[in-house]
């Protein structure tokens, strides 16, 4: 019994004893092979920025079907102004992005947000036009709607016809 207890095959034996426990766990332990995307609500972020400026807030009515809202803040722009971002996981499992903000000069937010200020084309969404970037590197593609008081990105590595569905489901809410 005492050769078994110490020297090599005790060592032996422990470390066989402890890999048998560790795999019997593994083998019990439910697992799950599919990637789990966290839920987080925006609409107490889009109500605390809506008090924070002086237009109404645009916001989607409702999530596109499939799609996981799963970041949002609010943040300081360059030149002071505030930004609201609104972060999703998309159905075909790319990222998407909602940004506002009143931002001035427009044109450096927007580009800044689409990380280029090359437009390639416009996109007739909800019988408004929004002007498309892309950024090959990153395959980014964006959306982009320069409004008088506000500025809107949609921007992300979703393809041209996710980021319309959430351009189309955006509306803006009555300040006040």
């Amino acid at each position: 019994m005492r050769r078994f207890t110490q020297g090599f095959y005790g060592y032996a034996v422990a470390l066989f004893v402890c890999l048998a426990g560790a795999g019997l766990f593994l083998l019990v332990t439910p697992q799950s092979r599919e990637q789990h995307v966290p839920r987080l609500e925006y609409s107490i972020t889009v109500a605390n920025f809506g008090h924070e400026v002086p237009y109404g807030v645009w916001a989607p009515q409702r999530d596109p079907s499939g799609w996981v809202p799963n970041s949002n803040r609010i943040a300081q722009g360059e030149s002071g102004a505030r930004v609201l971002y609104l972060g999703y996981a998309t159905a075909n499992k790319q990222h998407a992005m909602f940004v506002q903000s009143d931002e001035q000069p427009a044109a450096a937010f927007a580009s800044r947000m689409a990380n280029t200020d090359k437009a390639v084309g416009t996109q007739q969404i909800g019988g408004v036009a929004w002007e498309q970037r892309y950024r090959e590197d990153k395959n980014q593609r964006s959306l982009v709607r320069v409004l008088p008081e506000v500025t809107l990105v949609i921007t992300g590595t979703a393809d041209w016809p996710e980021l319309a569905e959430l351009a189309a489901l955006l509306h803006q809410r009555a300040k006040g």
